[in-house]
């Protein structure tokens, strides 16, 4: 991160613009907006500059820049046609040890100016850091219409209740829980409408509501959130999961879940690694299941995160039994699973008229741990088979399915963290792979696709991780 992104007050202080031609006079004019009195300091002044700062409360000093002109200031711009002299303020502010801005030279800041969206009191800032400002504006183009002027409303009704909310809610989780089924429920749309009063008539209503509901010592339901991840590209997760993600107090998660996905949880909610590897389960299935129980009791909004998809050996099934059973409210958001993901990331199409007309999905080993499968049916041609979680029983698995029947010669892929940047991708047959999984060694998670479409790889290809070994 090259800046930290903050919104600091500049309420009647003093700020040194260094220039007076018409890019001194936006960066004047976006000072004096936040409160700011203008110190100008150029040989020259346009008129709109110095309106700009006679507006302000400020003052204009026509002459060259002396570092004198930095006493009693709070942050300095340098907007001027002239490098040198931009470096000369740039470094004499730094001495100081003030904010400074030299407008198109970020080498030379200490802060920079982001595309701004102004919904007063609500501001969103863009930033590029310098590299692209017109990248900036473009994505501030995008956002302005998303964001309704009428959002600055509704944060000034909740700003007028928010010391009866924190009254109320003492519990950090329960007041966010509250104010987000009121920022994007009814009273929000009231409020979009224009309908300002019964908005406030609606907020005051619930909060009286929730009053009545604490006095008599119920504590309300939590909810539990079933997310699909998705194989590790946090491209691939659905809008609806990424808002249940963004809205979750705590959220259970797995080894599977990339952390690029992670990221994208809210900031502040607590973070829970439940497991899990092979033989190694940081906690048991039933402890999670009973984990969720808990948290939802608490009145927490619960995200399990799941790699891939919860319903496909995700033992999703097995958590909402238990949810149901305890009369915990539950959603669940599918995922893409891995062996979409992976297959189409390394392109192998899993189906394909002339190759493959049918698709397993199967458990590299079972609740038992062995690998006994329905052999004679998986060695039947013209099918895909993807294997989860087969990396360790690999030998096995290609061992019976050769003696029941399947060319030797049969292609097999090996994908490495399909999707994500360190993908890799192994390709062999039935009697070559398991020993090229002790040479390149190949770790988990590993997805295995066997099959004739695997054969089809090295043309339709199109995903190039820019980290990592790529295909062997």
């Amino acid at each position: 991160m090259e800046f930290l992104p903050l919104f600091a007050s500049i309420k009647e202080s003093a700020c040194l613009v260094v220039g007076g031609g018409a890019i001194a006079t936006r960066k004047a004019a976006l000072l004096a907006r936040a409160g700011g009195r203008i110190r100008m300091v150029a040989p020259e002044v346009c008129a709109s500059a110095r309106d700009v700062v006679e507006q302000s409360g400020g003052e204009i000093r026509l002459k060259e820049f002396e570092e004198g002109d930095l006493d009693g200031v709070a942050l300095v711009v340098a907007a001027t046609d002239n490098v040198q002299l931009n470096a000369i303020v740039s470094d004499a502010a730094k001495r100081q040890r003030l904010l400074v801005n030299v407008v198109d030279q970020p080498a030379l800041c200490t802060f920079v100016f982001p595309s701004i969206i102004d919904r007063d009191p609500v501001m969103v800032a863009i930033s590029s850091s310098g590299a692209s400002p017109v990248l900036a504006r473009l994505l501030r183009a995008r956002i302005e219409t998303l964001v309704p002027a009428s959002y600055g409303r509704l944060a000034n009704l909740a700003g007028r209740y928010r010391k009866r909310v924190a009254e109320l809610f003492p519990d950090v989780n329960q007041r966010r829980g509250f104010w987000e089924s009121i920022l994007s429920g009814p009273v929000a749309e009231m409020v979009f409408a224009g309908k300002e009063r019964q908005a406030e008539s609606a907020l005051s209503q619930a909060l009286d509501a929730r009053q009545d509901a604490r006095q008599q010592g119920s504590t309300p339901m939590g909810e539990v959130y079933l997310v699909g991840a998705g194989p590790g590209d946090p491209e691939l997760l659905t809008f609806r999961a990424l808002r249940l993600m963004q809205q979750a107090d705590v959220v259970l998660y797995d080894r599977l879940v990339s952390p690029e996905v992670l990221d994208l949880v809210r900031r502040d909610a607590e973070r829970i690694h439940v497991g899990k590897e092979r033989d190694n389960h940081t906690l048991p299935q039933s402890g999670i299941n009973q984990l969720l129980v808990d948290l939802a009791r608490q009145g927490r909004r619960v995200c399990r995160l799941k790699g891939g998809d919860p319903f496909i050996f995700g033992r999703g099934g097995e958590e909402i039994e238990t949810l149901a059973d305890q009369g915990v409210p539950f959603q669940v958001v599918p995922g893409i699973t891995a062996a979409s993901g992976c297959a189409s990331y390394a392109g192998i199409p899993l189906t394909h008229r002339d190759y493959s007309q049918s698709v397993r999905f199967i458990t590299g080993h079972l609740k038992d741990g062995t690998i006994n499968l329905d052999w004679p049916k998986l060695a039947g041609d013209h099918q895909t088979l993807v294997f989860y979680m087969g990396l360790v029983g690999l030998p096995v698995i290609c061992e019976r399915l050769q003696a029941h029947g399947m060319s030797a010669d049969t292609p097999v892929a090996l994908v490495q963290q399909g999707t994500t940047r360190h993908q890799r991708v192994v390709i062999g047959t039935l009697a070559t792979i398991s020993a090229m999984v002790a040479e390149r060694q190949i770790k988990a998670p590993t997805l295995t696709i066997i099959g004739e479409v695997v054969n089809l790889h090295e043309r339709l290809q199109w995903f190039q991780p820019s980290l990592g070994d790529g295909a062997d």
